[in-house]
C-alpha cells in the first residue's frame, strides 16, 4: 500500500516526537510523563528454573514411625579413673578403630562431663542406686502397628528401663524383647494399647551406590531430625563382627542417631544407623548402616524367640589370596580356605578338612570368608546343606547337618607342639627357611627365617610349625622338596604351606624356585 507524501511527513513527525519523549523520560528516571499516571516500578527478580524433587513427602509419611529411645539403668558407683570400662566398652574387641566408632556414636545424651582426653564420663556422680538413671539415648522405629520397634543393641545393652518418645512428644514405657550383639540389633515393645504408624524394610539388593536416602533420628537428644544424602558404598567391613556388610551413607549422622532408620524415597527402611567414622567426634559424612536384609531376618527372630539361633559349620577359615589360588590351581580368589576343622564341629563330621576351599553353600557362591559366615548364619541349626569344596584340584560336594552357633566362638583344639632344640637344623634355601623336626615327629619347626625371603614377607616366623605342603603331611625336608617338585610338574607357581602357631592353623602360599 502506498502512503501519500503528506501522510508520510505527518507520520514521521509523530514518531520523532514519541522518540524524544521516551528519551526525556529515561533521562529523568520515570517510566512516563503522561498526565494522570504514576511511575512504573520494576518487578522483583524471579527465576523460572526446573523444580528439584524434595524429601518433604517422604518425611511427612515416615516421621510418625520414628522415635527417640531413652535408656535408664541401676548403676553401681565406679571410680573416676577414665578407663574404657566407664564407657561400657570393656567387652569390645581390642580394636582401636572399633572402640573409637562406638565411643563417638553410642548416643549418650548430655549426661556427665568429659575426661581430659575428651571422652564422655558416665556413672561418676553420687546418685541413689535404687532409682534407675539415664545412661544412653538413641533412636528407633516402629515395625508393627502393635508397638514393636527396632534400635541398636549398644543403645539398650546397659539398660533396665526404657522409654520411647514419639514424634508428637508422647512418652511411652517399653520392655526389651531381645538383643543380638553380633549384628548390634535390639527389639523393644511399647507397653499398653494403641495403634502406631510403622514402616517396612526395603529390598536392599536393589539399592545402588548413588541412590538418594533420608536419615531420621535423634542426634544429641535434639529430637526428630532429618538429614539427606546418598549411598556412598556397599559391603563395608569395619571390623565390628563376623557379619559386617554395612551400607555407607553420607547423610549427616551423629551421636544419638544410633538405631535410627535410613529411608529410600519410597519410605522403606534400607538401613539402620549403627556407627560413624569421625576423627572430630561429629559427622564428617561417613556413616555405616546395617542393611535391611540383615536387619529383617534378625528382627523376625528376636520378635518371635527373643534371640537369634544361627547355623554353625565348625571350621576356622581365612581368605584366598592370589598366591593361595595359584598354589591350589583355582582360577579366582573367591571362596574361604579352611585352616582347621574343629573336632566337635559338624564340618569335620561331614568330611571337611584343613586345606579345603569352600566355594558354594547350597549352590550359592561364596565370595569370601565373610560371605560364608553370613550364608551359614542365615540357616537354622539342624539344617542340612550341600557344601562344595575345592580339594586336590577338583570340586566335591559334602552334605553337612549344621550345628548351633555357640555363645562364644570355639577354637580348634590341637596338641601343643613344642619346638625341639635345633640340634640338626636343615635348610630350605629356596624358601629362605631353616627348620628342624618337631619333638613329636609331626611337621618341621621353623628356627630361622631369611629377612629378605618371600617367607618373611608373608609373615612366617621362628617357632611356626610346617605341618603340610599342598595337603601332604610333612615330616622332613625331603617331603617339602617332593611337594615343590610336584607343584612345578603341575605347572603351579606356588606351594601352599599349612602353618601352626599358638594352636591355630593358617595357610601361606610361597613361590616355588625358578629355573
Amino acid at each position: 500500500m502506498n502512503i501519500a507524501p503528506n501522510s508520510y511527513s505527518r507520520t514521521r513527525k509523530r514518531l520523532l516526537a514519541a522518540a524524544a519523549s521516551v528519551a526525556v523520560a529515561g533521562a529523568i528516571g520515570v517510566g512516563a510523563l503522561t498526565s494522570g499516571t504514576g511511575p512504573v516500578l520494576a518487578d522483583a527478580v524471579r527465576v523460572e528454573a526446573p523444580q528439584v524433587p524434595g524429601f518433604a513427602d517422604v518425611v511427612e509419611r515416615v516421621s510418625p514411625a520414628v522415635v527417640s529411645v531413652k535408656v535408664k539403668a541401676k548403676m553401681q558407683p565406679t571410680a573416676d579413673d577414665g578407663s574404657d570400662d566407664q564407657d561400657g566398652l570393656d567387652n569390645l574387641p581390642n580394636n582401636p578403630q572399633l572402640r573409637r566408632f562406638f565411643k563417638e556414636f553410642r548416643g549418650f545424651g548430655d549426661q556427665g562431663g568429659q575426661n581430659d582426653d575428651g571422652h564422655r564420663r558416665f556413672g561418676r556422680r553420687d546418685h541413689n542406686n535404687d532409682q534407675p538413671r539415664p545412661v544412653a539415648q538413641g533412636s528407633g522405629f516402629f515395625i508393627s502397628e502393635d508397638g514393636y520397634l527396632v534400635t541398636n543393641n549398644h543403645v539398650v545393652e546397659e539398660g533396665s528401663a526404657f522409654t520411647v518418645v514419639t514424634n508428637d512428644g508422647k512418652e511411652l514405657d517399653a520392655k526389651l524383647v531381645g538383643t543380638d550383639p553380633r549384628t548390634d540389633l535390639a527389639v523393644l515393645k511399647v507397653e499398653g494399647g494403641g495403634k502406631f504408624t510403622y514402616v517396612d524394610f526395603a529390598d536392599d539388593s536393589k539399592v545402588r551406590v548413588g541412590d538418594w536416602v533420608v536419615a531420621v533420628g535423634n542426634p544429641f537428644g535434639l529430637g526428630g531430625t532429618v538429614t539427606a544424602g546418598i549411598v556412598s558404598a556397599r559391603g563395608r567391613d569395619i571390623g565390628a563382627g563376623p557379619y559386617d556388610d554395612f551400607l555407607q551413607i553420607d547423610a549427616s549422622v551423629n551421636r544419638g542417631n544410633s538405631g535410627g532408620p535410613t529411608f529410600n524415597l519410597n519410605g522403606q527402611v534400607v538401613g539402620i544407623n549403627t556407627a560413624i567414622f569421625s576423627p572430630s567426634g561429629g559427622s564428617v559424612g561417613i556413616a555405616f548402616d546395617i542393611p535391611a536384609s540383615t536387619a529383617k531376618q534378625v528382627v523376625e527372630d528376636l520378635t518371635k524367640n527373643g534371640a537369634v539361633q544361627r547355623g554353625w559349620l565348625g571350621v576356622e577359615i581365612q581368605p584366598v589370596t592370589s598366591d593361595i589360588a595359584e598354589s591350589l590351581g583355582l582360577k579366582s580368589q573367591n571362596g574361604a580356605l579352611v585352616s582347621s576343622a574343629q573336632d566337635d564341629g559338624p564340618g569335620k563330621k561331614a568330611g571337611i578338612v584343613a586345606g579345603d576351599v569352600i566355594t558354594q553353600v547350597d549352590g550359592k557362591d561364596v565370595a569370601s570368608p565373610k560371605e560364608l559366615a553370613r550364608l551359614i548364619g542365615a540357616y537354622s541349626p539342624g539344617k542340612s546343606v550341600d557344601v562344595t569344596v575345592w580339594r586336590d584340584g577338583k570340586s566335591q560336594t559334602v552334605k553337612v547337618d549344621l550345628g548351633k552357633l555357640p555363645s562364644s566362638d570355639k577354637q580348634a583344639s590341637s596338641e601343643q607342639q613344642q619346638p625341639a632344640a635345633p640340634a640338626k637344623p636343615d635348610t630350605l634355601a629356596d624358601l629362605g627357611l631353616t627348620v628342624t623336626k618337631s619333638e613329636n615327629g609331626k611337621g618341621l619347626v621353623v628356627t630361622d627365617v631369611d629377612p629378605d625371603s618371600d617367607a618373611a614377607d608373608r609373615g612366617i616366623q621362628p617357632g611356626d610349625v610346617i605341618t603340610a605342603v599342598n595337603s601332604m603331611e610333612i615330616n622332613g625336608t625331603d617331603d617339602v622338596s617332593k611337594a615343590m617338585t610336584e607343584a612345578v610338574k603341575s605347572g603351579r607357581k606356588a606351594v601352599l604351606m599349612q602353618i601352626t602357631r599358638d594352636d591355630t592353623n593358617r595357610f601361606v602360599a610361597l613361590p616355588v624356585a625358578k629355573g
